[in-house]
């Protein structure tokens, strides 16, 4: 039978929190490269937009600026929807064509 010797190191309270990390650094799910997320201030935000500008496409249901102007009319309150604009103009399109009579008519009693 082989004899071994055991060893048994005793650390008072001021050697042990020098020698063991005694912070729950394992239990705090440490951010991924993929998790951090970069927000910018509104500045840097419309920095981004007027560069990007002319790279956004027109109309799309998403990332466009077809898109922004829904959202943002929706924030903002103004919810006017495509029956409301067709209507004006027709709308428009009437007083044209009724200014356009009164016009010939004009020219009519001139000569």
């Amino acid at each position: 039978m082989a004899i071994v010797q055991l060893n048994k190191e005793v650390l008072n309270k001021n050697q042990y929190e020098q020698v063991i990390d005694t912070s729950f650094t394992q239990l705090i799910p440490v951010p991924q490269a993929s998790q951090v997320v970069f927000i910018p201030s509104i500045n840097e935000f419309f920095d981004y937009y007027n560069a990007l500008f002319f790279q956004i496409p027109k109309l799309g249901e998403n990332l466009s600026h077809e898109y922004l102007v829904k959202t943002s009319g929706v924030y903002v309150g103004e919810t006017q929807d495509d029956s409301t604009i067709q209507a004006l103009i027709e709308e428009i399109t009437q007083l044209r064509t009724e200014n356009l009579a009164l016009q010939q008519q004009i020219n009519g009693l001139q000569s």
